[in-house]
């Protein structure tokens, strides 16, 4: 395990070991609870247990709260603030915007900071992903993406071209469509879903599905996304959708040949190919896109989140020239809507935030940092609930698993998270000031500014919370 050298820094908040100390909510807490419906939060994480958090200011890595305490941000914000919190750039560049133009119609018109952005993108997707449809948030890009692949599908003359092939363990969104892609799906409440999904497995090589370790194991994996296709029929599939490299599937890095292959695959049938970096994109996995480092160019690629890292709601599919020909040749509109599409304010933050990715060379910083970050996760593998632990660029994650020999995890997916080891372990985090998610694996997304220090902390920390909490649950 880690050495015992780096302390926590003057601030954090660290509070009792082993039981979290009652207080009295302030006043904007206690708005909070009365008014404010938090985003998949149990109500009573919120309001029977010190878990409350009211933000009220950013710097770097950092966040303090309404009682002052400072927590450093392991996930940046959700897979987020590429850049960083308290960019006053940022805010400067969406003010002025605001000044001089908010907002068009999307339906009819564009807007100066939304072609500046176009052609911007255009200089950093790969291959001839240079047309953008301007979305609010990922989950937009998300039904976008499969509205443009099922409309260019019938378009081209395949009519019956409708249904989409997803991934086991792969998230893509909350709304209706995007769940409907989603394998943790809630089908008690919000079933039955989009009609025409099924669902393949994913590279996993900590437990494959197959049993077949390493890029053998990976590979089995696209040949199961052309056995699906055949099985369904390859005039009835309009596209294939995976992330480069799945944060909801715990961060399992595919071999290169596992995307080329697949690329191949869709190309043999006619099945179009989404790429999902709404989480990867923008420097998260060390390059500027996760497609870099797999040789592959998709025919779609959604993009949000490091877009403009939090700072204004923005999203977008990127789309290759031959898929937008088709609308031109026939001239005909995309059968869909976005009132907020490439609002001037949101482009401009996205164009300031892209230049300070280039100028401060954030992309490579991450390629750095998380080589950094993962040797010292390494050390924590001989914790007795720590499985595996693996990632790309600041992108990691360390599997929590209750066996070692049989890797029998706490839960699967997001269910993990409601297990009482799993939520107190988060619990301890949180009290020694680190702010991060665990569901299957505990993740650790820092900003791309993350300096070493702040690494070392925030391995610390979780090796403490680790010690605590086995202790505690007889693991140790």
């Amino acid at each position: 395990m880690l050495n015992d050298t780096v302390r926590q820094q003057q601030g954090l908040g660290a509070m009792d070991d082993t039981a979290t100390m009652a207080r009295e909510f302030s006043p904007v807490e206690r708005q909070a609870l009365d008014h404010v419906w938090i985003h998949s939060a149990r109500w009573l994480d919120l309001a029977e247990r010190d878990g409350l958090r009211v933000m009220v200011r950013g710097e770097g890595c950092r966040l303090f709260d309404a009682q002052g305490r400072s927590y450093l941000d392991g996930l940046s914000g959700l897979y987020v603030v590429n850049v960083g919190h308290g960019r006053a750039e940022i805010g400067e560049a969406m003010a002025k915007q605001a000044r001089e133009l908010a907002y068009v119609s999307a339906a009819s018109y564009t807007n100066l900071a939304a072609v500046q952005l176009g052609d911007v993108l255009a200089g950093l997707t790969p291959g001839d992903l240079n047309r953008f449809f301007f979305c609010s948030g990922g989950s937009e890009a998300i039904e976008s993406a499969m509205k443009i692949a099922k409309q260019v599908q019938a378009m081209r003359g395949y009519p019956k071209r409708y249904k989409i092939i997803a991934r086991r363990g792969g998230y893509h969104g909350a709304t209706f469509g995007a769940m409907s892609i989603t394998s943790s799906r809630s089908e008690k409440f919000f079933g039955p879903f989009m009609y025409g999904v099924s669902f393949v497995p994913s590279p996993n090589r900590y437990r494959n599905d197959f049993g077949v370790e390493g890029e053998a194991g990976d590979l089995l994996c696209a040949e199961a996304i052309e056995q699906e296709i055949l099985a369904q029929g390859p005039d009835t599939v309009a596209a294939v959708i995976g992330e480069p490299v799945s944060v909801s599937n715990s961060n399992h890095v595919p071999s290169p040949r596992y995307w080329q292959r697949v690329r191949e695959i869709c190309d043999t049938h006619g099945v179009l190919l989404i790429m999902d970096e709404v989480i990867n994109g923008f420097g998260r996995t060390g390059t500027m896109f996760a497609t870099e480092q797999f040789g592959v160019v998709p025919d779609l690629m959604t993009m949000a989140k490091g877009l403009s890292s939090g700072y204004a709601p923005i999203a977008a599919v990127a789309v290759g020239e031959a898929l937008f020909d088709e609308f031109k040749k026939q001239d005909v509109a995309l059968a869909h809507l976005l009132t907020f599409g490439g609002q001037a304010v949101s482009c401009a933050a996205a164009l300031k935030n892209i230049e300070i990715l280039q100028r401060e060379e954030l992309p490579q910083r991450s390629a750095q940092q998380g080589k950094y970050l993962l040797g010292l996760l390494q050390e924590l593998r001989p914790h007795p609930t720590v499985g595996d632990v693996r990632g790309l660029g600041l992108m990691c994650a360390v599997e929590l698993v209750k066996d070692k020999a049989t890797k029998e995890p706490f839960g699967f997916g997001p269910g993990a998270a409601s297990h009482p080891y799993i939520r107190r372990l988060l619990e301890l985090m949180e009290e020694r000031g680190l702010l991060t998610r665990v569901f299957m694996a505990l993740q650790l997304c820092p900003p791309l500014v993350v300096s070493k220090d702040e690494i070392d902390q925030m391995v610390t920390t979780v090796d403490e919370s680790l010690s605590l909490a086995e202790r505690e649950f007889g693991f140790a």
